[in-house]
């Protein structure tokens, strides 16, 4: 009798339409903070990795107004260490670019002189170039048909302007300018402009839009020549690449003794000029900015986490209005056999069911979404010709689309724990109902 109790009550259960309400409300609730955790966890995640490609794992940069010199014998001291895969060197400053004569167009830019084939070892450089992506050999400071020409490479943003609508680049503009002379003007504080004149061999398209906005990037003796004409080969700048097995905190130490062994034998630098250096890894450079990235990701989920509680009330609602509309039958129920912890224990578990089926659909939804999140956002900009995600303001030209796992467990079992205290004042008005009291007249 106890187990036809049972099936009649969930047997009913299952026939009320208005509890599809509640698992979409649920659905809808999860698939919203998944969604959310997912893309913003991406983008600091997207911020961490750029660094890390762009810089290497460990940077050390000289102080203000000075340079490294012999930095090759650094280099060489550095790769010697089991813990250092590579490392390379750069020289940078800024100028403005006139993109040839009769043109006009002048550009702010910002210049690093740079080694390629031991770029190529800390940073996947060769696959940013427009040209040469993809090529067997390192990429060289090289334009077609003029090897004795200086030649150099500028950031995509530098020669092209994304479309104010897709906020693409128009690509045969891109490979339009490359083989194009232009004229660089830069300098320091102690020298007059210096003008550097070179070719345009490559583009550089990365897809973050802080390093392709206005970088111009040259060969490091030729830009050391016109900047530090009396000083030989010098960097104001070393990245580097760890190897795999190494571990970015231990390797920060090393790299540190490294550096004060080179500066104090090889630079004969002072100890305050030594100490000045910063020697940190590249998230540690990003570590202020990704902490308001994550304040703001707590806030926002924060607030959508409290929106996201009118579930329980929903819910609460739809099972408080069963007890009170159905009296007569859970009565009848327990006048079955059925006792008053098992009827509240079942609205309970009819709880938590509906939890499990609305976290799992939202879930589902939730990762479509997330992963089809730059899909959705190119729909919405063709039909309504709102573009609401834009390089320029975002960073990346693209959409982080990775679920974040992490998030989709806690979230989950939030919604199910959620559902199930909606359901729990109703299940213990269902397990105070008296039989004797509602069916006395029956």
């Amino acid at each position: 009798m106890k187990q036809l109790s049972l099936f009649l009550c969930f047997k009913y259960l299952c026939g009320k339409k208005i509890l599809l309400l509640s698992i979409a409300a649920v659905a809808m609730s999860c698939a919203l903070l998944i969604t959310v955790a997912s893309l913003f966890t991406g983008f600091i995640e997207a911020i961490e990795t750029s660094a890390d490609e762009h810089l290497g794992d460990i940077v050390i940069a000289a102080p203000a107004t000075m340079t490294i010199s012999k930095y090759d014998r650094l280099i060489s001291s550095l790769e010697a260490n089991g813990q250092i895969e590579a490392a390379t060197a750069v020289l940078s400053g800024q100028g403005l670019l006139h993109l040839g004569k009769g043109t006009g167009d002048v550009r702010a830019v910002r210049i690093w002189g740079i080694e390629p084939a031991s770029r190529e070892r800390v940073t996947p450089f060769a696959d940013l170039l427009v040209k040469h992506k993809g090529e067997i050999e390192p990429p060289a400071f090289t334009a077609a048909g003029d090897t004795e020409q200086l030649a150099g490479f500028v950031g995509i943003g530098v020669v092209a302007r994304p479309d104010d609508v897709t906020d693409e680049y128009d690509f045969k503009q891109v490979t339009a300018s490359i083989g194009h002379k232009v004229f660089l003007t830069t300098g320091t504080s102690e020298l007059k402009a210096r003008i550097i004149k070179f070719t345009i061999a490559d583009v550089v398209f990365s897809g973050v839009y802080e390093f392709d906005k206005d970088f111009v990037y040259l060969p490091i003796d030729a830009l050391a020549g016109k900047l530090y004409p009396s000083q030989g080969k010098v960097a104001d700048m070393i990245q580097i690449r760890l190897s795999r097995r190494a571990r970015p905190e231990a390797a920060l130490a090393v790299v540190r003794g490294i550096w004060r062994n080179f500066a104090e034998k090889e630079l004969d630098w002072p100890n305050y000029a030594i100490s000045l250096a910063e020697i940190s890894t590249s998230r540690q450079m990003q570590a202020r900015l990704l902490a308001e990235y994550k304040k703001q990701m707590g806030m926002l989920m924060l607030i959508f986490g409290v929106v996201s509680a009118g579930v329980v009330l929903l819910i609460f609602c739809i099972f408080y209005l069963i007890v009170m509309t159905k009296q007569k039958d859970i009565a009848i129920v327990k006048s079955c056999g059925l006792d008053s912890g098992a009827v509240g224990l079942l609205f309970v578990v009819f709880g938590l069911v509906i939890g499990l089926i609305g976290s799992g659909l939202g879930v589902f939804i939730g990762y479509l979404f997330t992963r089809n999140v730059n899909y959705i956002e190119r729909l919405i900009s063709i039909v309504f010709g709102l573009k609401l995600w834009k390089s320029s303001t975002y960073m990346f030209t693209r959409i982080p689309n990775q679920v974040n796992w992490e998030s989709v467990v806690w979230i989950g079992l939030a919604a199910v724990l959620a559902a199930a205290v909606g359901a729990l004042i109703p299940a213990i008005a269902a397990a105070m109902v008296k039989p004797v009291k509602i069916l006395r007249y029956e």
